[in-house]
């Protein structure tokens, strides 16, 4: 079965080198990287991003008793971390069956997204440039004869300047600036670059993609709408695309879809054509029942 980079040892030092409490599972036959969510008076919530695992060669028992030792597992840990609760989602719609009758609600509240676009790299590049929306490919060229130019950066500042702008604009949710700087120091398994967009000397869009094994995902990016008419992200797309081909990758992942909540980004994100993934979903195993119920309760209000 297919791992995620969110399920990988560098993904949860990463997770700790930002503060968070970090908890791995692994006797060999069911892993997860558990995640501890603060949260306001003191409460937490744990977190498997894009897991469990499931090695099914290696399960010689009972599967259902191999789960159930796992669940046994989440519920000590969340108890001795006063959780209120254990948020899991799964990558494939078999784990989901697996696990699903071991006490989880499915939640509304989704940490990843449960849907997300990617690109087959292994295609050339006029059979890529075919495939796209007609308004990319024109969107793409208009930027090229704006003499929109794309580089390799490692300047954090530029990047943070133009998130800045992009949250306060479209009230998009930013991270502290020490989980980019964080983010751009790996470099082994999981490695990280940071592409930027100028027009002239002025930096106009950005992206951070995550490279793991034959996948790259683009994780976080940035633009200024001073400058939305060069069309800058198309063409920094465009070169991302490239840059990766040219570095053997066989998919780029858009890393997240979603038509309601994002309509505008969604629209740009399949404009580039590609095959639309959907992962099954949030759950949630509660572990204080009066506490899981305020929580909801808390979010339905704000």
């Amino acid at each position: 079965m297919r791992k995620s980079f969110l399920q990988t040892d560098e993904w949860l030092e990463f997770q700790t080198a930002v503060g968070r409490k970090t908890f791995r599972f692994d006797n060999g036959k069911i892993g997860a990287n558990i995640i501890r969510h603060d949260l306001p008076f003191g409460k937490n919530y744990l977190y498997i991003p894009h897991g469990p695992t499931i090695q099914f060669d290696g399960i010689e028992g009972g599967l259902k008793h191999e789960i159930g030792f796992f669940f046994k597992y989440l519920r000590e840990l969340a108890r001795e971390q006063k959780s209120i609760f254990v948020k899991i989602e799964p990558l494939s719609d078999t784990i989901t069956e697996l696990i699903f009758d071991f006490g989880l609600r499915k939640s509304k509240k989704h940490i990843q997204p449960h849907k997300t676009v990617a690109l087959n790299l292994a295609l050339q590049e006029d059979v890529l440039l075919s495939q796209m929306h007609h308004k990319t490919r024109y969107n793409i060229k208009l930027a090229q004869n704006h003499d929109i130019r794309v580089q390799l950066s490692d300047d954090i500042e530029i990047f943070w300047n133009l998130l800045k702008k992009t949250t306060t604009h479209d009230k998009f949710y930013a991270h502290e600036k020490k989980y980019y700087q964080k983010l751009l120091t790996l470099d082994g398994r999981l490695k990280t670059n940071l592409l930027i967009a100028y027009h002239g000397k002025t930096p106009v869009a950005g992206a951070i993609i995550l490279m793991c094994d034959d996948t790259s995902y683009y994780l976080h990016g940035a633009s200024d709408h001073d400058f939305r008419n060069l069309m800058a992200p198309y063409a920094l797309h465009w070169d991302i695309i490239k840059h990766l081909k040219a570095l053997g990758f066989l998919f780029y992942d858009f890393w997240g879809i979603d038509a309601q909540r994002w309509p505008g980004v969604t629209r740009f994100k399949l404009g580039f054509g590609g095959q639309t993934i959907e992962y099954p979903g949030s759950f949630d195993l509660p572990i204080s029942k009066f506490w899981y119920f305020i929580y909801n309760l808390a979010r339905k209000i704000r």
